[in-house]
């Protein structure tokens, strides 16, 4: 039977904070629901909402986690470890900069921040498995991205040893989710190593071809690079297991091309906007989606730089809404058909 694709979903990142109702998942789950969201994607390092070293070795606190989301009435999309993901490959450069994204125990020191990170992902395999979940979203890291740009130009060899060294790290990792049953959707983004199709191609190939290594699609990065962010879905659809509905804007000028000139987001070329007010074709996903048979979450992720956030997640829920395809269940030239036999199909052709 064909299947509808689920949501609208809602990513609680970037609403949880330490007031009231974005301080606890019951609370939280509430707000979502009465926008009218179905699913919320938990942020797994945000410990005013989830417990994910808990929820790797304990059935029942996922069970109460669970129980609190059905009672808000939503459910659970995917588990999020995009800042643990991040840090299984930091860049020296960035050091500083993704230190933050780790306890202060690890801090100035990036094997034991990268030990931790690893420890963590393997955490998110097993929490998603004991949460009844098929997928989980997360980044890739980046050894390679500082030399994104060929000049100066770049020894020979290095890119090919930075994703050897990235598909070193990633495979056993993704082992324990196929253990786990559990595929990992990584979010194509620029300052990964993964941020685009080809890139994807080269870790996919580092890898092994890895049943678990899919895709997690968020247009916004795509079209803020200028790619084909539809052909993207012909391409890739099949590792294609978890959307991010995320809209964005490219407006080029005299001064501003794609790298937008070190600006802030409000002043850059390209931005980031709240769903309907940007320039991603979501009819044009939906149905290309909806075409080859995604049937899991529609799931907003909120960065406008202009909207405020609660009014761009009451804005989305029925934009997300609006835009998911009810899959017919019959061919709508039906009733002009009638019953064939091979003698009959032989006869209309000659034969």
């Amino acid at each position: 039977m064909p299947s509808t694709m689920k949501g609208p979903g809602l990513f609680l990142a970037q609403f949880a904070g330490d007031a009231a109702p974005f301080n606890s998942l019951a609370s939280i789950t509430k707000w979502a629901a009465g926008l009218g969201y179905k699913g919320v994607q938990i942020p797994t390092w945000d410990a005013r909402l989830f417990d994910l070293k808990k929820a790797a070795s304990s059935k029942a606190y996922c069970d109460e986690v669970k129980g609190i989301c059905a009672d808000a009435g939503v459910e659970i999309t995917e588990l999020s470890t995009h800042l643990q993901g991040q840090l299984v490959a930091v860049h020296p450069a960035y050091d500083a900069q993704f230190d933050g994204f780790a306890p202060a125990s690890v801090h100035n020191n990036p094997k034991a921040r990268q030990k931790w990170a690893v420890e963590q992902m393997e955490f998110g395999a097993k929490a998603s498995k004991n949460l009844g979940l098929k997928a989980s979203v997360t980044f890739s890291g980046a050894l390679a991205f500082p030399y994104l740009y060929p000049w100066p130009q770049r020894p020979a060899g290095l890119i090919e040893e930075a994703f050897a060294e990235l598909g070193k790290r990633w495979k056993p990792i993704l082992d324990v989710y196929d253990e786990n049953g559990v595929d990992v959707g990584y979010e194509i983004h620029p300052g990964e190593d993964i941020f685009d199709g080809a890139t994807f191609e080269m870790f996919l190939d580092a890898v092994g071809g890895h049943k678990r290594c899919n895709v997690n699609y968020d247009p916004s990065h795509f079209l803020l690079q200028q790619l084909d962010y539809l052909e993207f879905i012909d391409i890739y659809h099949e590792r294609i297991k978890a959307f991010h509905a995320k809209d964005a804007e490219f407006n080029p000028t005299g001064r501003q091309g794609v790298y937008s000139g070190y600006q802030s987001w409000t002043n850059r070329a390209g931005r980031f906007r709240s769903l309907g007010d940007g320039q991603v074709d979501f009819g044009g996903i939906f149905s290309k989606l909806t075409q080859y048979g995604y049937d899991s979450w529609a799931v907003l992720e909120w960065e406008c730089c202009l909207k405020h956030p609660e009014d761009g997640a009451a804005e989305g829920a029925p934009f997300i809404q609006h835009h998911i395809i009810r899959v017919t269940e019959k061919a709508f030239d039906d009733f002009a058909g009638g019953t064939t036999d091979k003698k009959m199909l032989r006869a209309m052709m000659g034969i």
